[in-house]
């Protein structure tokens, strides 16, 4: 498929690499930041990452004006505004933010309110289009390697006061520069470092074959699932490999490029509904609805499906697997990869794991064909489509 028009855009200067951290200072001060505010959460910095973050600013001269480390879970309007009234008191320049996907997305809250000179986030909500606004030196310095919130055109955050959470969608959510240093991934627990992975993985699939594919979401994409499915087996064994975390850094970088330039499909829809009234974290139920939608979708999108053999596997077992039987190979090796993960660290492979029950179907369902990712999703979906992959999945 060919579109006929599409955008792209991927803006943010990339650092990665080994020492990365140490060349931020260079970068704010290209950015003329000289006062940042530190945004990361408790975990980070009880274990030492905020304290490696500080050491590498540190040594380029750079002192933070302020720190915060109070980030929820689930990113908040209230987190983002209070953000926000101590950026200003403290007379800072420019976010430095290390985290995961709540820290980044908190961090491109604040600097949306600071951008737009108001107090309160909620005034943007409903917003469909932010413009530029004020320009407010940004940095990401993503801890986990499965969201790709660092190269996306989207923030999530929690309305506390109606318990929703607020989709942002704008180009300049983007950071002025992402820098992966695999020093901020070591320390993930091997569970974790397979359920981001799968998260990125599913990311780049769904870019790869959902309505809005283009050139470049499918270059970045197909990159991406090659990096994550030669390195994922690697990093969980031994997290102390860098070469497989910086594999799976820039495998995440690229898949978030790719979806934020073309978009994702019902895996995410069914899992975004799952979230929202099951609980299921995010990179869970991406893992266990993978197999399945894939199958739903197969009909409609076998072509896209026999490409992603190639690079889900070496060439000799692409080129010996016959044309008619290489999309439901990738299922297979899908199927494969997610058993030896539960094996190796007990990666979920049910739904029924995960705590979900089958009387929340039917509102599961609901929800998921009313997500916005189904739009984009090659096959049409009704709630007893949706139903039925639960019940496969359960």
């Amino acid at each position: 498929m060919k579109p006929a028009y599409y955008e792209f855009q991927n803006s943010a200067k990339i650092l990665a690499g080994k020492y990365a951290l140490e060349n931020i200072p260079t970068e704010l001060e290209n950015l003329g930041c000289k006062s940042p505010i530190l945004l990361t959460d408790n975990v980070l910095a009880k274990i030492g990452t905020m304290q490696t973050v500080l050491d590498a600013l540190g040594a380029g001269g750079i002192v933070p004006a302020a720190v915060f480390t109070d980030i929820p879970a689930d990113s908040s309007d209230q987190t983002v505004n209070a953000i926000a009234a101590l950026y200003r008191k403290s007379g800072c320049d420019g976010i430095v933010a290390a985290g995961g996907g709540s820290v980044i997305d908190t961090a491109k809250g604040v600097r949306m309110l600071l951008s737009q000179d108001i107090t309160d986030i909620l005034e943007l909500m409903g917003c469909e289009c932010i413009g530029r606004g004020r320009q407010i030196p940004f940095v990401i310095i993503p801890t986990t390697s499965g969201t790709g919130s660092e190269s996306t055109l989207v923030a999530v955050i929690k309305n506390v006061e109606k318990q929703v959470k607020m989709e942002f969608i704008s180009y300049y959510l983007q950071p002025d520069a992402a820098v992966l240093d695999p020093r901020m991934t070591v320390s993930l627990p091997p569970k974790m470092t397979a359920s981001t992975a799968m998260d990125a993985l599913c990311h780049a699939i769904e870019a790869y074959s959902c309505l809005q594919k283009n050139p470049l979401s499918d270059a970045y994409a197909s990159a991406a699932i090659k990096m994550i499915c030669s390195n994922l087996y690697t990093a969980v064994k031994n997290g102390r490999d860098e070469e497989a975390r910086m594999a799976l850094a820039n495998g995440s970088l690229m898949a978030g490029a790719a979806f934020s330039n073309s978009m994702v499909g019902i895996v995410h829809a069914i899992g975004h509904a799952l979230g929202g009234i099951c609980g299921v974290p995010h990179a869970e139920a991406m893992t266990i609805l993978l197999p399945y939608c894939l199958e739903y979708n197969m009909d409609k999108c076998e072509e896209d499906y026999a490409k992603l053999l190639l690079f889900m596997t070496d060439e000799e077992t692409y080129a010996s697997t016959p044309g008619q039987e290489r999309a439901s190979k990738t299922v297979e090796m899908i199927r494969r990869m997610t058993c030896r993960l539960h094996e190796m660290c007990g990666l979920p492979l049910t739904l029924q794991e995960v705590g979900v029950l089958e009387k929340d179907f039917e509102k599961v369902a609901q929800a998921a064909v009313n997500d916005g990712a189904m739009i984009v999703n090659p096959k049409k979906a009704d709630t007893a489509d949706v139903i039925s992959i639960l019940k496969r999945a359960w």
